[in-house]
């Protein structure tokens, strides 16, 4: 189940990068490149399962501190189209984050029922929920745009993006670090 959640990832990643470049949209971009950091994290998911506790918690980690990045480097995307005042193509923002919010359903169904079974599973299921509600922000800030011409819509959901990464980031990592304790408290 991990490997067709990581191959759905990275062809949205793919779609919504170029997607992003084309339509100049913030929200695109940081929609895709948290699909790269889905990849990533599904595959360590895929390297940590049966490991223990402490690989899980370290596996974690990592997906904490990649949100943190990304939301870190949306929240560069902003501040350069402010500066550059460019108004993104609303009608592809929104198509293809309509596409992602229907791969991003499915993998959100795969991993469903494993959402209790460990951290590990628990951190995947956590991003793949985030991207749910990140492409459905896509999805109305690039009909926004469309109907305004205004890039406030995408920069705000580009925005939105970013909270919720960094949000989402530090409750993974404050329970990465507590069931580490946990382990090595117990070894």
């Amino acid at each position: 189940m991990l490997r067709v959640v990581l191959w759905i990832n990275i062809a949205m990643f793919a779609l919504e990068f170029g997607a992003g470049v084309l339509a100049h949209s913030t929200a695109l971009l940081a929609d895709s490149v948290d699909m790269l950091g889905d990849a990533v994290v599904y595959g360590f998911s895929l390297y940590v399962i049966g490991r223990g506790v402490h690989w899980q918690a370290r596996g974690a980690l990592l997906k904490g501190a990649i949100m943190i990045a990304f939301a870190a480097g949306i929240a560069v995307e902003i501040l350069v189209k402010i500066a550059r005042d460019v108004i993104p193509d609303g009608e592809l923002m929104s198509g293809v984050a309509l596409a992602a919010f229907v791969a991003n359903t499915a993998v959100l169904v795969f991993l469903w029922r494993h959402r209790s079974d460990d951290l590990n599973m628990r951190s995947a299921w956590i991003c793949s929920r985030n991207d749910v509600i990140a492409n459905a922000g896509v999805v109305l800030a690039g009909g926004i745009v469309w109907l305004s011409g205004s890039p406030w819509p995408d920069i705000l959901a580009g925005l939105a993006i970013a909270a919720l990464f960094a949000s989402s980031a530090f409750g993974i990592m404050r329970q990465a670090l507590q069931a580490r304790g946990r382990s090595l408290i117990s070894a």
